[in-house]
């Protein structure tokens, strides 16, 4: 068993980062390369500054709030709940002072926000099977909910041991160790990580992520990365 899980805690992470780093690197090089369609994107009337639209129409998604807002409502929520889990694991790699403008323990929101992000996961997913919108999926968009889900979850779930079970074994601590020696290098595992009784929870977390780096790149949800260059075009 210790050896299933230094594979997946160590070796399969470099692997899944370096297949998720050169697989997004040749996706958008390959994009770029692509002969520029010969008509314009971009809509009138024009409203400067541009950038300042573009960003509006990135992340404030006006189209989806006209038209669907309910899907609207959990496309927010869903962001910022994954902002602030980006903001969380960054804390897990060492203390940063600017983020504790809110004094909190990691993660904010005592587990609420792994919670919220996994109903708005379920309602994505849900919503798929309906139509018209089930008619629009391809595979590819359920396995990536899924791995999605699975990730927050078994994520959420060792945040929820901690608070709401008193299950206090493992520590920021032995993840700020076992992080930080994978940046270096020089991967250590503290006991604590793979001996504890929720240690099957950090495992499949960080399984169900590999999943999602390795296979992201060859999916559509690549193109998200592109959403601020081309509402820059269309905005001017």
């Amino acid at each position: 068993m210790n050896t299933l899980y230094y594979l997946i805690l160590v070796p399969m992470v470099y692997i899944a980062f370096a297949i998720f780093i050169i697989g997004t690197t040749v996706r958008l090089i390959n994009i770029f390369r692509t002969p520029k369609h010969p008509a314009t994107l971009q809509v009138y009337p024009e409203k400067k500054p541009g950038w300042l639209w573009a960003l509006h129409d990135t992340f404030l998604f006006p189209t989806v709030r006209r038209h669907k807002p309910l899907l609207w409502i959990f496309l927010m929520v869903f962001h910022i709940c994954i902002l602030l889990l980006i903001l969380g694991h960054l804390e897990l790699f060492g203390e940063i002072e600017i983020l504790q403008f809110i004094p909190h323990e990691i993660f904010l929101g005592q587990g609420l926000v792994g919670l919220i992000a996994s109903i708005a996961l379920l309602y994505f997913l849900f919503r798929r099977f309906i139509s018209p919108v089930r008619e629009l999926s391809v595979p590819e968009d359920y396995y990536l909910l899924i791995l999605l889900f699975l990730v927050v979850l078994f994520g959420s779930q060792m945040d929820w041991a901690r608070r709401w079970y008193f299950y206090e074994t493992v520590t920021v601590e032995q993840y700020r160790e076992y992080l930080g020696s994978l940046l270096v290098l020089d991967p250590y595992l503290p006991d604590e990580l793979t001996e504890s009784g929720h240690s099957f929870m950090l495992v499949l977390h960080i399984f169900f992520a590999n999943l999602f780096l390795i296979f992201f790149p060859f999916s559509q949800s690549m193109h998200s990365f592109l959403s601020l260059p081309v509402n820059k075009l269309r905005r001017g």
